[in-house]
């Protein structure tokens, strides 16, 4: 009889305490996707990067749902602080052991909160250049001419000198003459040809002049183009500027070179 007593009353009171523990369960998944919902539409209003938003959401969701498994346990009857003090220790230790995916977090949090380049600029830093494809948290993914990815953990960018393009890039073509040909002749030429390309940028405007003299000439050309249209701009124009030099009647003095 006590045994039957003891054990209806305990399902009773494990019980009650278990719905208490899958109410405030229920709450607390809510509340997350309500208040998560309402700080996406907060930061999506304003001027901050996708890496900021998903943190800022994810640092709130993940609050809520500490917080609600915290109070879950309670009702259970579980022994909150220990547990606190055991969780203390061992993120301690973790964060020890993550100090380097931290370092690169802390990163990219100052890389999105300054901007010191941002998605489409091409770059040059660590002995590496290339197009920003992608600025994440813990790294910024670069995309070189030859199309690869070189991704950069944010901490080594950090304090390092960094050459920022832009979204343009210049390219500089040289052409060598003979220093017995016309040079103002072979200038006025190279100038019209790159100056006729869709894919020169007006501004800032094409440079052309002589780099060198001597035995030979050489005619320089600088010119601005779209960073995606930078390997495509030197193909076209390198045989463009031949093929007018020979129709001037200008003889080019070996083969261009490039910058």
């Amino acid at each position: 009889m006590q045994a039957t007593e003891f054990l209806t009353g305990f399902l009773v009171d494990y019980g009650v305490r278990l719905a208490g523990a899958v109410a405030i369960a229920i709450i607390g998944f809510v509340a997350m996707r309500w208040v998560g919902a309402i700080v996406a539409r907060a930061v999506n209003r304003r001027v901050l990067d996708p890496p900021v938003r998903h943190l800022a959401v994810g640092v709130v969701r993940g609050g809520i749902f500490t917080l609600t498994l915290i109070a879950v346990l309670d009702k259970l009857g579980v022994q909150i602080a220990p547990l606190i003090a055991g969780l203390g220790i061992a993120g301690l230790g973790l964060g020890f052991a993550l100090q380097g995916i931290l370092g690169d977090l802390v990163a990219g949090l100052y890389i999105t909160a300054m901007k010191p380049f941002h998605v489409g600029e091409y770059l040059e830093l660590l002995g590496v250049q290339g197009e920003v494809v992608d600025i994440g948290l813990l790294a910024t993914t670069l995309v070189p001419p030859d199309a690869s990815q070189i991704v950069i953990p944010n901490k080594k960018i950090i304090g390092e000198v960094l050459h920022r393009y832009g979204t343009a890039r210049q390219l500089v073509l040289r052409a060598t003459i003979k220093a017995t040909e016309d040079v103002d002749r072979a200038l006025a030429a190279v100038r019209e040809v790159v100056s006729a390309s869709r894919r020169v940028l007006r501004s800032p405007a094409p440079v052309t002049a002589v780099e060198a003299a001597g035995d030979t000439i050489t005619i320089v050309a600088k010119a601005w183009v779209s960073i995606g249209e930078w390997e495509t701009a030197q193909a076209e124009l390198y045989p463009a500027i031949v093929e007018r030099l020979r129709r001037e009647a200008i003889a080019p003095f070996g083969r261009p070179r490039a910058a």
